[in-house]
């Protein structure tokens, strides 16, 4: 699996990977290898005699199994070219289950192809400190009449629909789903093929303080690369909805996310709720990712209900996009429509719910109609970034999306617009919209962003 290679960014994540994948003292080792006499022949029977602590060792070869995993273990394959659970007709791969094993943690997958599940490849469920490393989960999704609805049902005979998962129609799950999971790593995967590629939801608890770091996602056809969705709580399907728990404090880093969501629609990373009753997707971090040609913005931002409608505001303040480069994606649609391809998109739709606190720095814009679009009842700030997509750097689209409020101001000052002069300039981008402060602005842009483009 090749991954194209990053400068680290946090040093004590890896520190807390490699430590994570180091066996106790006191730890069993069993194998699986139905060729060997000694060894369990399958995954799961390994699994099932295993204690707390163990790991599994798994030899080449193709496992068509569904791994269910209740206890603190880890399973290691010999690599991820050769150690293949293939899924056929079963429901995941893999399925860490903290909701019917409370308190789970401590769970690693690691050196395995996990391919042709109906559902999610690998499916988290309440559980923490969780490791997903160094795999390719790959053509997933698989169960027929995928189409997405909006709706909080419709997943054909999915496992736990209506008890953790809801609002799955058009991916049920994705490659590999993280839900009410905290602390968890997800680094150095390739993730290609399936409806979309990771989804983090709170349908069964907060999903915080997650790291999804080093990570190729492509070429996920019929949603986002990465997603950050605020979901109703497990059991409430329909009106009135409760609270949503929250999807907070996760960190999105030094991921490629391209070619994916094409068919239907999908972001690079996506930060959404979904209108079934006020969401939560607050304090996330989405820094250095290389977010290109997908089938919305780079990134989208997205919130669906609100005062226009006479309903409590969703909470998406203090979402940071920082240090990114962003280049040829398409509009975004529906209530959060673009006037043409975008790089980054924050929309309240036709709701009304102010999102307050984004941090939108240094990132690298390429190839856009418009590099930043807006369109929220307050404040925007945009600031320190390269506008260099050629055509509209900050747009308010608010009186585009056909918006019943639209009281916002963008601050978008400091930034460089791809020529000395400023917005207007000759070769420079432009402003759309109105209440956009774009003076004074940077004549030059220090960042060297020869890296991005290699």
């Amino acid at each position: 699996m090749r991954i194209t290679r990053f400068r680290p960014l946090l040093v004590s994540c890896c520190f807390v990977l490699l430590m994570s994948l180091v066996p106790s003292l006191t730890a069993a080792t069993l194998c699986v290898n139905p060729h060997r006499a000694g060894c369990y022949a399958t995954i799961q029977a390994a699994v099932n005699h295993a204690s707390p602590g163990d790991v599994v060792k798994v030899a080449p070869g193709t496992y068509k199994e569904y791994v269910t995993i209740g206890i603190p273990i880890s399973i290691i394959g010999a690599d991820d070219e050769s150690t293949i659970v293939d899924a056929t007709g079963l429901a995941h791969g893999f399925f860490v289950d903290g909701f019917d094993h409370a308190g789970l943690s401590n769970v690693t997958i690691s050196g395995f192809t996990v391919e042709n599940a109906l559902y999610e490849g690998v499916l988290v469920v309440s559980a923490a400190n969780v490791t997903i490393h160094g795999n390719e989960i790959n053509d997933n999704d698989t169960s027929p009449g995928l189409l997405f609805t909006g709706a909080t049902t419709g997943c054909p005979d999915q496992p736990g629909a209506g008890s953790y998962e809801n609002d799955e129609t058009g991916d049920c799950g994705g490659a590999l789903h993280l839900v009410g999971t905290s602390h968890a790593v997800v680094s150095d995967n390739l993730i290609t093929g399936n409806a979309d590629g990771v989804l983090i939801s709170d349908e069964t608890a907060e999903s915080h303080d997650n790291l999804l770091i080093h990570n190729l996602v492509k070429d996920n056809p019929l949603e986002c690369g990465i997603v950050l969705a605020s979901h109703p709580p497990a059991g409430h399907a329909a009106p009135p909805f409760a609270p949503h728990f929250g999807v907070d404090n996760n960190t999105v880093a030094e991921n490629v996310s391209t070619g994916n969501g094409v068919q239907i629609g999908g972001s690079g990373v996506g930060m959404f709720t979904d209108g079934a009753g006020p969401g939560h997707v607050t304090g996330n971090l989405v820094v250095r990712n290389k977010l290109i040609g997908n089938g919305l913005g780079g990134v989208a931002l997205h919130t669906h209900v609100g005062p226009a409608f006479g309903l409590p505001a969703d909470n998406m303040s203090g979402n940071i996009i920082v240090g990114n480069f962003i280049a040829k994606n398409l509009a975004d649609q529906a209530d959060t429509a673009t006037p043409g391809s975008v790089g980054i998109n924050i929309n309240s739709g036709g709701g009304g719910s102010p999102v307050f606190g984004t941090v939108i720095s240094y990132n690298v814009i390429r190839d856009e109609d418009v590099d930043i679009a807006i369109n929220t009842p307050a404040e925007a700030d945009i600031h320190l970034n390269d506008l260099g997509g050629g055509k509209i750097g900050v747009a308010d689209v608010c009186a585009f999306d056909k918006a019943s409020i639209c009281k916002g101001s963008i601050n978008a000052t400091e930034n460089y617009w791809g020529c000395p002069n400023g917005p207007g300039a000759a070769g420079c981008a432009t402003v759309s919209g109105s209440d956009i402060s774009f003076a004074p602005w940077l004549h030059n842009f220090s960042q060297d962003d020869e890296d991005h483009d290699r």
